[in-house]
């Protein structure tokens, strides 16, 4: 049967223009049924450890260089928008297996993370960090909040936006690792299963320490955290 090439051309365009409008009009529903959370009370009860006590504050380290870059005042740990990038350790104790509760809040294009088991000394290479970023509203990914940085992709991106309070909750038994942002279970990773480098590792993970600090990330932008407690198991 001959075809009229106008018709069919017109066809295509026509179907081309009804793919895109779908496809908008799919996204568009995407992004109406994300879900969202709402961050998690500070836990209470026996054994909770909060590190930015009167009893632990002292503890707080800039494990880089001298410069002043956070201040812990009243319960809150103000990181400073200074960069080239910079970690604060708590260096009053090692974690090892342990539950984990904190909350922060972000300036806009904030980058920072919350390290553990993680060497005062090299925590980028010697431990494990879960991204905290400024990127509410976009697809989660394994550089994104709630990931174990460019290792572990979150099942949803859970951050709130820039200004507004976020809680993680992250517990470590053995090689096992869940994270939990604003009430969401977004990543349980098993560690021993990484016997090969993956993303900036050269290390395999299986292999890296199950023991060692907590720290705080100032990347250059300006953060907040609060209610830091954790529950050794």
């Amino acid at each position: 049967m001959k075809r009229c090439v106008p018709c069919f051309l017109l066809g295509v365009v026509l179907s081309g223009l009804v793919g895109a409008g779908c496809m908008t009009a799919w996204n568009k529903a995407e992004t109406l049924h994300l879900p969202k959370g709402a961050p998690t009370a500070r836990p209470v009860g026996e054994g909770w450890i909060d590190l930015f006590d009167k009893d632990h504050e002292a503890q707080w380290k800039n494990v880089n260089d001298d410069m002043k870059i956070f201040e812990l005042k009243d319960g809150t740990f103000h990181v400073f928008p200074i960069g080239p990038m910079r970690h604060v350790a708590y260096m009053g104790e090692e974690f090892g297996d342990f539950e984990l509760h904190v909350e922060f809040k972000l300036a806009k294009g904030t980058n920072s993370g919350v390290f553990f088991r993680s060497s005062d000394k090299d925590p980028v290479y010697q431990g494990f960090e879960v991204q905290v970023l400024d990127d509410a509203g976009t697809l989660p990914n394994k550089n994104g909040t709630g990931s174990i940085y460019d290792v572990a992709t979150p099942m949803f991106n859970m951050a709130l936006p820039a200004g507004e309070w976020n809680s993680y909750d992250i517990t470590c038994k053995g090689p096992n690792v869940t994270v939990v942002v604003n009430g969401w279970k977004v990543l349980d990773v098993d560690l021993s299963k990484l016997t090969m480098p993956v993303g900036k590792f050269a290390t395999p993970l299986a292999t890296l320490p199950q023991k060692g600090h907590v720290l705080l990330q100032d990347h250059g932008g300006e953060a907040w955290y609060r209610n830091l407690v954790v529950r050794k198991n």
